[in-house]
């Protein structure tokens, strides 16, 4: 497999202003490469994380005044409370995750706020936090 993903990166055509450089990056270790991005990012203050940006949640995030009434929420699930088994169920139920995916989740929670569902409808958004809430669940619409 490595082989064929050796073969395919080789086949990509390089640009001559960055031959110099992807020649360079080839020598490298692992470790090597994780500590060049690492300064990168503190250099350019970026991040090579992939970022998750729901479709039309910029353009909806400028346009909104202060005046305007938020249309679109984020579900974010704070605290499992006492009965998180049945936490686990409605994660579940709202995500079509599986079991240990939703209880991972649940889990979590304990850390950090998580969010379950992004970009939903104010009616939608508080028929989720009832579902939680009804569970045990603490649960903020953002």
């Amino acid at each position: 497999m490595q082989n064929k993903m050796a073969e395919e990166i080789e086949k990509k055509e390089v640009p001559e202003k960055f031959k110099k450089i992807v020649e360079e990056i080839e020598k490298m270790s692992v470790l090597d490469l994780s500590e060049l991005v690492k300064v990168l990012e503190e250099k350019f203050g970026v991040s090579a994380a992939p970022q998750m940006v729901a479709a039309g949640a910029a353009p909806a995030a400028a346009g909104s005044e202060p005046g305007e009434e938020k249309t679109s929420f984020n579900v974010v699930l704070t605290s499992a409370g006492e009965k998180k088994i049945e936490v686990i169920k409605v994660v579940r139920d709202l995500t079509a995750k599986g079991l240990k995916e939703a209880k991972d989740l649940v889990d979590a929670v304990a850390t950090e706020p998580q969010t379950i569902k992004e970009e939903v409808k104010k009616e939608e958004a508080e028929e989720i936090k009832k579902k939680f809430v009804e569970a045990g669940a603490t649960v903020e619409l953002k």
